[in-house]
């Protein structure tokens, strides 16, 4: 009788991992699980992610290939891991090896992330040689995306190539016990970046001096550019009225809510309602602005950090330079409070360059606080909120790109270059997507500038070489004008604005296009099918189209932008398309001027620079101004920002307004129209009534979100669909969104909501690439 052979004592694989694992410590973690196991091998960085080669007992290979995806670093996101038999080569002992080009093949690079609490420790601790250093850092916390200039992502590819490396660090560095084992932003106050102050008319001062006259002159009232991760912040004490009013003069900012750094989560909550999911948004390793509700009455914080809005944006420090700012225990008292926002004029993109800071933020500032470690990537701070217990994207930048999103369909190598406000773009290939950070608004050449050398930056990280572009649909955007001039051969595919939002909220929740869905887009402006202003539309939706089901009735536009601005003349020319008089006492009449009145009466009349819109974004303005809450404005949805603030001063209430609903008529109409006309007239009976603002706002809020219901209602007994997706920026409004949520719940919908991507033209690129670049579209 033959025996069976033995299995082989050794075996040899090679493992290809993919996803998030440069960056993150994974080699350090792979040579760590090796060790453990016993393997032999080698591991390395690649193009495409990690390669590693391990050699040892068949029990202990086939642990590692298992382990590698489990147990994997905080930071990592492992997307595959594939492994195949290769000869064993009796090499002893594990290395980590230098790192391989990529041909063109892409990897993920991390996000930046917030200082971990073991660096926090270190940076506090005097006995520590890195105390107080302003650059510390570990495998598990720092800058990422913002210092990255190539790949495989090794020190030599960022930022601080131009730092090497003291003896002390580099030990630390060669060492697989030490947190700090490969980790490429190491640095200690021997051979890290620098801090450098730079104040008109004073000798420049550094390292520690440096940090101890910001904090002086923060304390003293004075208004600092101080450079960040992904670009220089403007920083006031938040606790200084003169401070921030001068803060908000210099920066041309009007109205405009300022984001505030807390020291603590116990700081914020003293300002601001905290649940969990609002403290654990505030907490986690992206480090974004939080916008939360704020309490009745604010200790050490100036009423002109965030006036007539409902909400806070807080933030913590994300930064070893921001914990030392707002100081450490034993230090000078400061401002406990620091207003943070971007450094730029308002329209402007970030500063992120040395020189340029020292010159275009000249008039805004009293000193630069800088440092010498380039910032490759700008990347402005993130936005989010809570709604309804799950966080909402308002602005996806820093902590978050260039995460990727999956997608739930193939598309081809595709650039989306989004829409002309809160402009983002997107990069597509296969199954996965890569949105940008938070571009700004396309209405400024040096933001343009900014976006083509975005495209570039992101397209070099993730290997995508786009063979289709694609853009909404209007034809005097200025992001779809660039797409066409940049395309060359390439293909140019255009995609209405609210298919896009609908589509946006489709693919972040996996469906894959084979059902339709009720889309209610609500949004200001969006250019329509047939020529109008669109924005308050239910479209029954997929990837290959869309139905219009129900719109917002027309009304017109007078003058366009001079309408948006001044929603005095929204409000009138609602009261004109409900054939409701222009009453004397009304507060929109009288925010009108006369002379501007009997031209704008003229305007309607005569249908002069008119354009139709059906935009709901546009209602909540003519409220606004009808309630007397807000007649002009100085930043994008201040009237319906400061109308939901006066709805929430309300109680709930059981006699909602409500819209009359027609049959559509006309070509390019919807099947159903919904009739603001007795809103209106409700309200402009309550406030001739004298009934007070927030109870108007309440009501007229109620009687949105019972459209949507209705609306949605009628979409599923014409039709059966049970899927209701509410996108468009008009959803960033917290009341809103959470009592449309709950009623269609009730209502038996199944309810799709932006958790990834932000519902307004933030979004818009996701939408966009895949309803242009699907297989076979």
């Amino acid at each position: 009788m033959t025996a069976e052979p033995s299995a082989p004592s050794v075996e040899r694989r090679r493992v290809r991992v993919g996803g998030i694992v440069q960056g993150v410590g994974f080699r350090p973690f792979v040579h760590s699980l090796a060790g453990e196991l016993q393997l032999a091998g080698h591991v390395t960085n690649t193009g495409e992610g990690v390669l590693a080669e391990v050699e040892g007992r068949p029990d202990a290979v086939e642990a590692f290939c298992r382990r590698i995806a489990g147990d994997a670093p905080p930071l990592a996101r492992v997307l595959s891991v594939l492994h195949e038999a290769i000869e064993a080569t009796g090499d002893p002992g594990f290395a980590i090896v230098p790192s391989t080009g990529g041909g063109g093949s892409r990897t993920l690079i991390p996000a930046d992330t917030a200082t971990c609490a073991d660096c926090l420790a270190e940076l506090a601790d005097p006995a520590d040689r890195r105390h107080r250093h302003p650059f510390i850092t570990c495998t598990h916390c720092g800058p990422r995306f913002t210092i990255v200039t190539g790949l495989p992502y090794d020190r030599a590819a960022t930022t601080m190539a131009g730092f090497p490396m003291c003896e002390d660090c580099s030990r630390e560095y060669r060492d697989p016990a030490d947190r700090r084992f490969h980790a490429q932003p190491i640095c200690c106050h021997a051979c890290g970046p620098t801090l450098s102050l730079t104040v008109p008319g004073r000798a420049p001062r550094t390292g520690a001096q440096a940090l101890d006259g910001a904090r002086a002159m923060l304390a003293a009232g004075a208004v600092l550019a101080v450079k960040g991760l992904g670009g220089y912040h403007l920083v006031c004490d938040a606790g200084s009225g003169a401070a921030v009013a001068e803060l908000r003069r210099r920066k041309r900012r009007g109205d405009k809510p300022f984001a505030v750094m807390a020291g603590s989560t116990a700081q914020a909550a003293a300002l601001v309602h905290l649940g969990d999911a609002e403290r654990e948004a505030l907490e986690s390793p992206a480090r974004p602005i939080v916008l939360l509700r704020r309490r009745p009455y604010e200790d050490g914080i100036a009423g002109g950090v965030a006036p007539r809005c409902p909400d806070l944006g807080i933030m913590l420090p994300y930064t070893p330079l921001h914990r030392l700012l707002l100081g450490l225990p034993g230090d000078p008292d400061g401002p406990r409070l620091l207003v943070m926002t971007s450094g730029n004029l308002s329209g402007e993109p970030i500063v992120t360059d040395d020189d340029e800071a020292l010159e275009r933020l000249a008039p805004l500032v009293d000193g630069w606080l800088a440092h010498n470690r380039p910032i490759h990537v700008p990347c402005d701070d993130s936005v989010v909120r809570v709604v309804d217990g799950e966080v909402l994207p308002v602005r996806r930048s820093r902590g978050y790109a260039p995460l990727p999103v999956p997608l739930p369909v193939e598309v081809r190598p595709v650039l989306a270059v989004g829409g002309d406000l809160k402009n983002t773009f997107a990069l597509a290939a296969g199954r996965t997507a890569w949105p940008s950070g938070h571009v700004g608004d396309m209405d400024d050449l040096a933001t343009l500038a900014g976006f083509g050398r975005a495209v570039r930056q992101l397209a070099a990280v993730t290997g995508v070489r786009p063979e289709l572009l694609a853009a909404d649909r209007h034809p005097r955007y200025r992001s779809a004008l660039w797409a066409r001039r940049e395309a060359g051969r390439r293909e140019v595919r255009t995609v209405q604005h609210h298919h896009a939002h609908i589509a946006s909220a489709m693919a972040e929740h996996g469906l894959d296009g084979t059902g339709k869905v009720i889309g209610v887009a609500f949004d200001g402006t969006g250019y329509g099918e047939d020529g109008a202003v669109w924005g308050g539309e239910v479209l029954l939706a997929d990837y290959d189209g869309f139905e219009r089901f129900a719109q917002l009735g027309y009304v017109p536009l007078p003058g366009g932008d001079a309408a948006v601005e001044r929603p005095y003349r929204m409000a009138l020319a609602h009261l004109y398309a409900a054939g409701l008089p222009w009453a004397p006492e009304l507060p929109c009449t009288t925010a009108c001027p006369a002379e501007e009145l009997a031209v704008l009466k003229q305007q309607l009349a005569r249908e002069l620079n008119c354009v139709p819109t059906s935009s709901m974004g546009r209602l909540f303005d003519a409220v606004s101004s009808l309630a007397d809450v807000c007649h002009r404005v100085g930043y994008e949805a201040q009237a319906a920002v400061e109308l939901e603030a006066a709805a929430l001063d309300a109680a709930a209430d059981d006699r909602p307004y409500a819209f009359g609903l027609r049959p559509g008529a006309g070509d390019g109409a919807a099947a159903l129209v919904a009739d603001p006309g007795p809103v209106l007239a409700a309200v402009v009976a309550d406030v001739a009534a004298g009934a007070p603002a927030g109870v108007v706002a309440r009501r007229f809020h109620s009687a949105v979100a019972a459209l949507v219901e209705r609306l949605c209602t009628e979409a599923r007994e014409r039709t059966g669909l049970t899927t209701a997706a509410l996108t468009g920026g008009v959803f960033g409004n917290a009341l809103l969104t959470e009592d449309c949520l709950h009623r269609l719940r009730a209502a038996g919908f199944t309810v799709l909501r932006h958790r990834l991507v932000p519902p307004n033209d933030g979004g818009l690129a996701l939408g966009q690439l895949v309803v242009a670049a699907r297989t076979g579209s």
